[in-house]
């Protein structure tokens, strides 16, 4: 892969591309508290298929810049961020996938930014608004989001995630997969990102600006109908998530004009690494 610091939106972003110039376009968008990485097992799926593949570290993660402040960490910059790349890779429509927080950034792109849009693929997160509205309503989701909740404690957090080499973050990250989901090589390079001047509180303050967004959700929410995705969407979705119940799938296919679903039985959150070889498949038939 080719590594590039792209200037986006105000911001320098980390990016890895490969695959033909000219192909079409997937930008793949990774969650936390992942980077590029974690997309090792689809990039040579895709490049195979012929797609070009681009892939940024988000901001505030790994090699980015990590602005300083929660309210830099607005999802709906992080789009902008997003459009940046099309922008500068002369991308006018692009097929864009994404996971966990990288999934609600590429929810937010086809909500505000559709022209840019060929096709969307979201793995194992809901859309915004219903997943907001899930928190606000359903204790359940409540329960498996209390993460959401300790994140927005500023510098214990970061004490606690980091000490003894981010060994709780790790363990995070592990038990909410299955025992072969994370390697002890993989572990490896998640540390050495974590491990970047300013990344960890970087990729907390995403969760920080969305609790205070929520804020505004709740006093505004019946003045806020849900938002309509318009583009063609697939969502693939691993039944054994710990932090998000698949229940909010059914709701967010009713958002989209033209949306499907795949179920994965046995797949954690971590679909992508638990059913990599399907997960390719699907992706790869959808975009073509």
């Amino acid at each position: 892969m080719q590594s590039h610091f792209i200037q986006t939106n105000g911001i320098t972003l980390h990016v890895q591309t490969d695959g033909p110039e000219n192909g079409p376009s997937v930008i793949l968008l990774h969650g936390f508290p992942e980077f590029h990485y974690g997309w090792r097992k689809q990039i040579p799926a895709l490049v195979e298929a012929g797609f070009r593949v681009i892939v940024p570290d988000q901001r505030g993660y790994n090699l980015s810049d990590k602005p300083r402040g929660v309210a830099a960490y607005n999802v709906d910059e992080l789009a902008k961020d997003i459009v940046g790349l099309f922008d500068h890779y002369g991308v006018e429509k692009a097929y864009l996938v994404g996971h966990d927080w990288g999934a609600a950034v590429a929810w937010t792109v086809a909500v505000n930014h559709p022209s840019r849009l060929e096709k969307l693929a979201i793995l194992n997160v809901p859309h915004p608004d219903v997943m907001m509205r899930f928190i606000l309503a359903n204790p359940e989701q409540r329960k498996k989001s209390w993460y959401v909740f300790f994140f927005q404690i500023p510098w214990l957090v970061e004490w606690v995630l980091s000490r003894n080499n981010f060994r709780n973050l790790a363990r995070m990250l592990v038990g909410s997969g299955k025992k072969s989901t994370f390697t002890q090589d993989d572990l490896a390079e998640y540390k050495k990102s974590w491990s970047q001047p300013g990344a960890l509180t970087g990729m907390l303050n995403w969760y920080r600006n969305i609790f205070r967004g929520s804020l505004k959700f709740i006093f505004k929410r019946d003045k806020m109908p849900p938002r309509r995705v318009t583009v063609p969407t697939l969502i693939l979705w691993g039944k054994n998530d710990l932090a998000l119940g698949h229940e909010m799938v059914e709701p967010s296919l009713a958002l989209c004009d033209d949306g499907s679903v795949v179920f994965f039985e046995h797949a954690t959150h971590w679909v992508q690494h638990d059913e990599a070889t399907e997960v390719n498949k699907h992706l790869i038939d959808f975009l073509r």
